[in-house]
């Protein structure tokens, strides 16, 4: 047994490759806020950290350790089962983390620190007893995508304008963050036996992976429709054009991952969620051109 963690699995315990999402919602609520950000860019980058690295690693960190048992069947390997990561450390390294997001926020200001804390109680209430809303296949997705696409979304705008985001910026982040719910489903597929082992209540294992499939498919299209017929409205046909541009080739992709969903449920986590994200941005320079 190793007495301190290995540094390599210490950064795969914080998983750099899910930071994205909130990092780029951060960037979504910076630029449709319409704000100047050359003379606070230092805003955009201590919140871009704060969303990825920080508050999105600690909540990683913090499953992983609440999820140790689950991952010693479906995933060995990992840092906390393999023994990379010894004792309590994992707990540890999530705890401090967690401390060094509310230090970090504080620095944002009153918007930025509130949803830092709102942050880490939701990164805890996911994976730690007694709450542990990851056994719900319907408020643990909702809870992850909300935190992950909406919350920061409303952040950045919040701190770049330096008070309450418009009525408009506050719908589309909400549609984007219900969306991602069908995103997350489709990553509980991997943890299939597991769950199914620890009693935890994902969709694959309660409604089985065709059934959780095409939920996530409608999950995540039907709002984007509505960001498309908002945008419409609003008077942004160039806007809500492309958004169903890449749609469109999202339906595609959901062709393919629903004629094998437990196999290709992984594929199109890298496929279809870089469209997803592409409709964002879209969406937020739409808000930006009615700041």
């Amino acid at each position: 047994m190793r007495r301190f963690p290995d540094p390599v699995a210490a950064l795969t315990l914080i998983k750099p490759i899910t930071w994205f999402p909130p990092m780029w919602a951060y960037l979504c609520g910076v630029v449709s806020s319409g704000a100047f950000v050359s003379d606070r860019w230092w805003l955009v980058v201590l919140g871009v950290v704060l969303a990825g690295p920080i508050v999105c690693g600690m909540s990683q960190a913090a499953n992983d350790w609440c999820d140790r048992h689950v991952d010693a069947i479906n995933e060995p390997n990992r840092p906390i089962p393999s023994g990379r990561i010894p004792g309590r450390w994992g707990l540890w390294i999530a705890l401090a983390m967690s401390a060094l997001a509310l230090v970090v926020g504080w620095h944002l200001g009153t918007w930025g620190f509130g949803a830092t804390c709102l942050a880490v109680v939701a990164a805890w209430a996911y994976s730690a007893e007694p709450v542990r809303m990851k056994r719900s296949g319907w408020f643990g997705p909702g809870l992850v995508g909300l935190s992950y696409e909406t919350l920061p979304w409303i952040t950045g705008a919040a701190v770049l304008s330096a008070g309450a985001p418009r009525i408009e910026i506050l719908g589309i982040a909400v549609l984007y963050g219900i969306g991602a719910h069908g995103i997350m489903t489709l990553n509980d597929f991997k943890a299939l036996e597991g769950d199914r082992q620890m009693g935890v209540n994902s969709l694959p294992v309660t409604l089985g992976p065709a059934r959780a499939a095409k939920v996530a498919c409608c999950v995540m299209a039907v709002p984007q429709m509505a960001v498309i017929a908002l945008l419409f409205t609003w008077d942004r046909p160039l806007h809500a054009a492309g958004v169903a541009a890449v749609l469109a080739v999202q339906f595609w992709a959901m062709r393919i991952m629903l004629a094998d969903p437990k196999g290709k449920a992984p594929w199109y986590n890298g496929t279809g969620v870089l469209l997803y994200v592409s409709g964002m941005m879209i969406a937020a320079f739409a808000l930006r051109g009615m700041a």
